[in-house]
């Protein structure tokens, strides 16, 4: 993980590109593995752990009857997420996660390992689904983070 955050910040640095994140499964730990880089200030303007449904409504201004059709996990919601976070922070690049981390929470048609990961570069937006069948918590936000890097630095590929 942590050469794939050093790589990203080293690419950032070079284009002299920003980044912003809206996380919820994860919890931080995407902004966490950015900042843990020297001359990561360079590059990471905005972090946001928009854990509840009513953060990611009041302040990521993801519409209510969004998160009440499809659910807070959807490729609707992280797309709304992603579209809003890149208004709020007016950065090159933002990134939105929102998933099932488990080992609760999870049903047939959302299951624990689901989780979805929006990248927003200019005007181009690419929303990614995984299903991550290791029901254990913490190798679900820690694969999600490493999903979400490599996503990064496949934008510049």
């Amino acid at each position: 993980m942590k050469r794939l955050s050093q790589k990203i910040v080293k690419t950032l640095r070079t284009k002299n590109y920003k980044i912003s994140f809206a996380e919820s499964c994860t919890g931080g730990l995407l902004a966490s593995s950015i900042t843990s880089i020297s001359g990561s200030s360079k590059i990471f303007t905005l972090g946001m752990v928009t854990y509840s449904n009513q953060s990611k409504i009041n302040i990521l201004k993801v519409p209510k009857k969004i998160i009440a059709k499809y659910g807070a996990v959807s490729f609707e919601t992280c797309l709304s997420m992603v579209k809003n976070l890149s208004k709020i922070s007016g950065t090159n690049i933002s990134l939105s996660i929102t998933g099932i981390a488990g080992p609760k929470g999870g049903t047939k048609k959302k299951p624990v390992g689901l989780v979805y990961i929006g990248l927003k570069k200019g005007n181009k937006i690419v929303i990614k689904k995984y299903y991550f069948k290791n029901k254990n918590r913490n190798s679900i936000q820690k694969a999600t983070v490493i999903k979400a890097l490599n996503l990064i630095l496949s934008i510049f590929k």
